[in-house]
């Protein structure tokens, strides 16, 4: 029985970002009556801060293997049942201007706020009854499931979690959809950081101070996973796109190797320019594949001085190791206020892969960053919100 009072929706969504408004959409599509329920002031809020600002909402290359999980086969169904073309269709339709930077990264030409407009519309279009400054204070289950919230009680036989993780909590992010895991007994991967800037400690964060500011082209790895890209000098340590990917991989004790010239054999770069250019100094000679402030540092962590025609072979190949296996073990990342995305979350071993549906609670859903799918950065992790967006709506 639904208790008296309560206002009767066939599906409640809970999370009006990426992942919920999606679902919202394919579910107000196919005729259900939809209530979409956030405690925050305005609808995709993420949304609106991503790509700086221009919303990278998409990546032409959103395979499997590009996302994270405990299971790395769950996320299949859902990104070929929605694809990245489907939801660049979307985009089309509503005439919004992209371009293509690397790697297959989409971006607004104009403004993220064409994306949320985009999804409000569609909303509207379907139906979608959305209360916002909304927070809900409880679930409980009987015939249907009961929400009592800052607005009433709301009362539907599927409920859609689409809260998403722990990182940026500036935005509103909070634990709430582990905790509604917790109560119905689902399973959780422990949550951490990802796309995350990486702090060091000691010699290694006297150089980072010195450098701060300095950008280069790395390869950085961490166990076997491996990303090149540029990486940024800190205050406090390490950032910039191939960090940022490395740190959904990092775990608390494990070192990075950084190879700083991912393109060149790096003895016999050196060696070369013993024989070609004796007189030159070690740093001018460095400063030929690496920025000057950077050149200049590791030219001092030489002994010897002066001309490199002066350096022992030994010298230069203890230099060239260093140059193409820089190890360093970050003593922490910067945390969930800098992270852009939650590793981990509810287990996939409890949720359908077809339908994001708890196996063990009929109604109950789980969708977007709340599960345990991580995309690297570059639109994958707003392909996620979009499949498993749709996926669920399709279900309701």
């Amino acid at each position: 029985m639904t208790t008296h009072g309560a206002r009767s929706y066939d599906a409640i969504i809970i999370g009006a970002g990426a992942a919920g408004m999606m679902c919202a959409i394919a579910a107000g599509q196919r005729g259900r009556k939809v209530l979409l329920l956030d405690h925050g002031e305005s609808a995709g809020a993420k949304i609106l801060i991503s790509g700086g600002g221009r919303c990278n909402f998409t990546n032409l290359d959103a395979a499997p293997e590009h996302f994270i999980s405990n299971n790395p086969h769950f996320c299949k169904s859902a990104l070929s049942r929605y694809t990245q073309h489907d939801f660049i269709a979307m985009v089309e339709r509503h005439h919004i201007a992209y371009h293509e930077k690397a790697l297959g990264q989409l971006f607004c030409d104009g403004s993220a706020r064409q994306i949320v407009a985009m999804l409000l519309e569609e909303c509207d279009a379907a139906g979608v009854e959305i209360v916002l400054r909304c927070s809900v204070t409880g679930i409980a289950r009987r015939d249907n499931f009961e929400l009592e919230s800052a607005a009433g009680v709301f009362a539907a036989p599927a409920v859609v979690i689409a809260t998403g993780g722990l990182s940026i909590p500036k935005l509103g992010a909070s634990g709430f959809a582990y905790s509604i895991a917790r109560q119905f007994n689902l399973a959780i991967v422990a949550p951490r950081p990802g796309l995350v800037p990486m702090r060091v400690e000691g010699d290694a964060l006297r150089m980072c101070r010195a450098l701060s500011g300095v950008s280069h082209d790395a390869r950085v790895s961490c166990g076997n996973a491996a990303f090149r890209g540029n990486i940024l000098f800190t205050h406090r340590g390490l950032s910039g796109p191939a960090i940022l990917q490395i740190s959904s991989y990092w775990k608390p004790g494990d070192s990075l190797d950084i190879d700083l010239l991912p393109d060149g054999d790096a003895p016999q770069f050196l060696l070369d320019r013993k024989r070609t250019r004796p007189k030159a100094e070690l740093k001018t000679v460095l400063a030929e594949v690496l920025p000057t402030r950077l050149a200049d540092i590791l030219a001092q962590e030489v002994p010897a001085r002066g001309a490199i025609a002066n350096l022992p072979d030994r010298s230069l190949h203890d230099l060239a190791a260093r140059l193409k296996r820089w190890r360093l073990a970050p003593s922490e990342s910067e945390g969930w206020e800098k992270a852009e995305v939650t590793v981990g979350g509810i287990d996939t071993a409890e949720l359908s892969s077809k339908t994001m549906e708890a196996r063990a609670v009929h109604g109950l859903y789980f969708i977007g960053e709340a599960v345990d799918v991580t995309g690297w950065l570059g639109g994958y992790n707003f392909q996620w919100a979009w499949s498993s967006g749709w996926c669920a709506g399709q279900a309701l």
